[in-house]
């Protein structure tokens, strides 16, 4: 007997109903089998749909995965692998666990015994069936139905899943007999579980970029994924086509690998952006090949795509591309750079056309303050002399106009500007008052100490000490301007801040409203000139160009050319190499006597920008004077006979001045070429240093009135540094040259500056020495400074404070006598004489940093214990005069005496004691407080001992006058005098054993010391 019919019926049942199950689930449909044989009837399927609402869901609530855990992530991710492999041994615990789907034991990949309805089989069997009708046998059938996907599924859910049923079963042919004896309790899978078989890669191989489809490898590969065989013959394709274009030899496909990928979404196509994309898709793909380094590295070389399979034409649309890119860049980049062209010139030619606007605007701004001045000027001029004895309104703004590259150059330039504060000293004058507009901040310590300064003047004047102060300081008024602290570290000059100030200029309009007033500044500079517009008053002053025209070197040697004053033998405006070298060559063949030359920048001041070269290492120069002796001094003049000595030199210059120049600051100019590189480009002069070893020089302060007089108001004799050229300080008044002929050449040079336009404050710097082999004294004119200087406001405080006058053409400083001081030996005067001759030391720029440690009535009291003061009686003593309350570490003083000797020691003294006291053995500071060795060594006399000295007139000498002691020795000082006509002075040093002793001033010096 054989199987009932019905058994096969429920087989095939229960086989159709899973799959529509799978079908209404996945929302796909099942491919169609081969027709083989068309005759053949073929089994109808019944038509049945279950209906989607009696499918329970079993899909996980979407809050229990908010939030998981990293365990729980883990244990998910675990579950979706096992669910993704239908052959895994835990596949269909989980299935039935998450889903409640119960699928059957899937057994080997081979034929498998499926034992089912085993019971009824066997009962229908014993009943008697017919044999044909029960004759059953299961057939393998050759195509089975695989499920293709319609649409990429979409769901929201992550842990939702599409759930594959797979049966792979064959039932092989059974009998009756067989059944008889069969049971479910003894069958083989009833009795054991059979083990499931290990589980194959299923390779396959590509050969140069072709599958083999009747390979055997390839189609048990397609046989086992045929349920998804769709998304995997993409991935093949996309393999295939990538091993074709690179020309691959071989490659080995993992198909569990290329099946994992497919599956995980890993392989999506066109997923990425641009080549990176590509990049890592290739990568991806290339990751399911087992020889994966040999083919990618083989993918990675260069030009490998254009081996494989359409690589000429990929070549060619490589090459149109690129070309068509570089042709499209290139007309970007065209359009672009003409573009930005375009805008540059635009933008240019609006700042161009902005900057001639402001350009114009400020010329016609400085034309019209220009304008202004001149009309001012003559206005002034007309009314100079009446205006000097009235009352007046003197606005002193001490502005140095320097370039911006020297403020930028000079330390404390704020603190520099503000050394002349004796400009204060002017309200001497009853009909004066005085506002002073000063570039730094004054603390309330400092504006206490100048009001009681110059109160003291009606005690000066009465001889008082305890005179009650005067109106006088009510008549001074000391102004900052506010844009000091917006500008703190640009450096600008006084009249630069104070345009920028409008407050400070309405209260300077308010001051002096209805009143005569003119303004006296410092260098020249083009601000003061908008300044003195803004305030509608006239400049006491020159023009900024007439000043920048003759205010250099080479201005200075015209207008002493023009005034007939000797000057150094020089060659002034020089701006190229080949000049500086023929001039210099020229000079040392005329004066073979000169030791030294000098070279001069226009434009600085000071010792900023000298230089000088010694032409003692010339080797030729001995050769040069043997042919002087030669020709004689009156042919040498001669050009003939100078030209040998001329080439010589020209030939020796350049290496000289490469050797052996070098320049005196080396703080601004380290080098000589740094120095000669400046030099050319703002020119310069050459000038001869004295031939002499013992050279005095002085400075002569003049004032060009706008009526066209011309008044010397100090003259001095500079006290120099270490530096040959460097200026310490002056001795006033001077006592070097004839007063007479000092006057004249101050007379002379005031009107050829009044005739050049210059009017205002100007000092004459001079030299003087005894020319070698003859007994005739030389001055010369070195230099000419325009504006106000530090001697003559440190002069203006001396005649404050002594109540004398200063007369430079007799070379006198005259104080009036002690009124009620019993006359003493020392201080006896003769009956006919009704003043006192007094000499002062000053200098306006002493500088110790150990100041700034120590506060200013600290300062007043250690000087007022070691006796360092003021005595109003006998008007002699110290003054200082404090430039800021912030850094505190510079100063100027003034000492007063009634000889020389005696200033300069007093000046040495206090310099000396000051710095012991605010200094330690191991922390000096920086200070420039040594010239008072300097000075010491000056004198004759050091020690405690004073030596006297009283001035006589005598009559005129021939050759010079002397400094000579009382003992009777023969050692003396010459003291040269400029001609046999001159008037000279024999000062006789009389050395009087006198201690000196620690005596206080008077007090109300020291009552003004302690209330600053």
């Amino acid at each position: 007997m054989y199987v009932c019919i019905w058994c096969v019926d429920c087989v095939i049942f229960i086989q159709r109903h899973a799959e529509e199950y799978l079908k209404a689930i996945n929302k796909q449909v099942l491919t169609l089998p081969i027709i083989e044989d068309l005759e053949k009837k073929t089994v109808k399927i019944a038509k049945w749909q279950p209906s989607l609402e009696t499918i329970p869901d079993m899909r996980p609530l979407k809050s229990l995965t908010v939030g998981a855990s990293p365990g729980q992530k883990h244990k998910t991710a675990f579950t979706m692998r096992l669910l993704y492999n239908p052959f895994h041994p835990k596949n269909r615990d989980v299935m039935h666990q998450n889903y409640g789907i119960q699928l059957p034991a899937l057994h080997k990949k081979t034929r498998v015994f499926l034992c089912v309805f085993f019971a009824g089989i066997v009962g229908v069997s014993e009943k008697g069936l017919p044999p044909p009708v029960t004759d059953l046998c299961f057939v393998q059938r050759l195509v089975k139905p695989k499920a293709t996907l319609l649409h990429q599924r979409v769901d929201s859910s992550p842990n939702k899943m599409d759930v594959y049923f797979v049966f792979s079963c064959t039932l092989p042919l059974l009998s009756v007999d067989d059944l008889r004896g069969f049971s479910p309790l003894n069958t083989p899978c009833a009795q054991c579980t059979p083990e499931l078989a290990p589980i194959s890669q299923h390779c396959f191989s590509i050969v140069k970029g072709k599958i083999d489809p009747h390979a055997a490898d390839f189609r048990a590969f397609k046989e086992h994924h045929c349920l998804c065989w769709g998304a995997l013959l993409e991935a093949v394709w996309q393999l295939q086509r990538l091993l074709q274009d690179y020309a691959v030899p071989h490659a080995r496909v993992h198909g569990e690998r290329l099946a994992v990928l497919v599956q995980s979404g890993e392989l999506a196509w066109g997923g990425g952006a641009g080549a990176v994309g590509h990049y890592r898709g290739v990568e991806r793909l290339l990751s399911a090949l087992e020889n994966r380094e040999e083919v990618l590295e083989l993918v990675r070389q260069p030009g490998r795509r254009y081996k494989g399979e359409g690589g000429w034409q990929a070549a060619a649309v490589r090459i149109q591309a690129c070309w068509r890119c570089y042709r499209t860049r290139a007309a970007y980049l065209l359009q672009r750079r003409h573009k930005w062209a375009a805008g540059t010139i635009a933008i240019s030619w609006l700042l161009h056309a902005q900057l001639g606007r402001v350009r114009k605007s400020l010329q016609a701004t400085r034309l019209r303050h220009l304008e202004n001045y001149r009309s001012r000027a003559e206005g002034l001029a007309a009314n100079w002399n009446h205006l000097t004895t009235s009352r007046r309104t003197i606005i002193h703004m001490p502005s140095l106009g320097y370039s911006q590259q020297q403020r930028h150059s000079l330390r404390a330039f704020d603190i520099l500007q503000n050394t002349q504060m004796g400009r204060l000293c002017d309200i001497r004058d009853e009909n004066v008052e005085v506002i002073y507009v000063c570039p730094v901040l004054l603390g309330e310590d400092l504006l206490h100490y100048y009001t009681q300064l110059l109160g003291l003047q009606g005690s000066v004047q009465s001889g008082e000490p305890t005179a009650p102060p005067t109106s006088s300081a009510r008549r001074f008024t000391i102004l900052t301007p506010e844009a000091h602290q917006h500008f703190p570290n640009h450096r600008m000059c006084v009249s630069t801040l104070l345009m920028y100030s409008p407050r400070t200029l309405r209260r300077i309009r308010a001051l002096i409203l209805g009143r005569r007033a003119y303004l006296v500044g410092g260098v020249p500079h083009t601000d003061d000139l908008a300044v003195a517009d803004e305030l509608d008053v006239p400049l006491l002053g020159p023009e900024p160009a007439v000043a920048q025209l003759y205010g250099t070197k080479s201005g200075a040697r015209r207008i002493f050319s023009s005034a007939g004053v000797t000057v150094p033998p020089g060659h002034g405006d020089i701006y190229t190499l080949q000049q500086l070298y023929e001039c210099l060559a020229q000079l040392m063949t005329a004066h073979l006597e000169v030791q030294r030359w000098l070279f001069k920048l226009d434009g600085e001041f000071g010792t900023r920008g000298t230089a000088y070269c010694d032409v003692c290492h010339v080797s030729i120069r001995p050769w040069a004077l043997q042919q002087y002796r030669r020709h004689g001094p009156q042919r040498w003049i001669l050009a003939w006979a100078q030209e040998p000595v001329f080439l010589k030199f020209l030939e020796a210059v350049p290496a000289l001045l490469a050797s052996h120049a070098k320049p005196f600051n080396t703080s601004c100019y380290p080098t000589w070429a740094c120095f000669l590189e400046h030099f050319l480009q703002k020119g310069g002069v050459i000038e001869a240093y004295p031939p002499s070893d013992s050279v005095t020089s002085l400075t002569a302060d003049l004032l060009v009135e706008p009526g066209g007089e011309v008044q010397v108001l100090s003259c001095g004799d500079q006290l120099h540094g270490p530096g040959a050229l460097q200026v310490a300080g002056c001795s006033v008044p001077q006592t070097s040259v004839c007063p007479d002929a000092l006057h004249s050449i101050c007379m002379r040079v005031g009107r050829v500056c009044q005739q050049h336009q210059i009017l205002g404050h100007l000092s004459v710097d001079l030299v003087t020495f005894l020319e070698p082999g003859t007994p005739e004294q030389q001055v010369w004119a070195v230099d000419l400074d325009l504006g106000y200087s530090n001697q003559l406001a440190m002069t203006q405080l001396m005649l404050l404070m002594t109540g004398g006058t200063l007369d430079c053409h007799t070379g006198r400083l005259e104080v009036p006598p002690v009124r009620d001081a019993k006359p003493t030996a020392r201080h006896r005067v003769p009956k006919a004489n009704t003043v006192l001759l007094r000499f002062a030391v000053m200098s306006s720029r002493l500088i110790h940093t150990n100041l700034a440690m120590v506060h200013y009535s600290v300062f007043f009291q250690m000087c007022k214990a070691q006796g360092i003061g003021f005595d109003i009686k006998a008007r002699q003593g110290s003054l200082f005069a404090l430039h800021d309350s912030a850094e505190r570490s510079s100063l100027s003083m003034l000492t007063i005496s009634p000889d020389l000797q005696g200033a300069l020691l007093t000046f040495a003294r206090n310099l000396s004691v000051i710095h012991q006291e605010i200094s330690a053995p191991n922390m000096q500071g920086e200070t420039n407080f040594k010239v008072a060795f300097i000075i010491q060594e000056l004198s004759t006399h050091s020690g405690h001992m004073r030596p006297g000295i009283v001035l006589h007139q005598e009559v005129p000498r021939a050759c010079c006058t002397s400094i000579r002691p009382d003992n009777g020795s023969d050692d003396f000082i010459p003291v040269p005098t400029s001609s046999q006509h001159a008037v000279g002075y024999h000062v006789e040093v009389s050395v009087t054993p006198q201690i000196i002793t620690n005596s206080p001033p008077d007090r109300s010096y020291w009552m003004m010391f302690q209330a600053a």
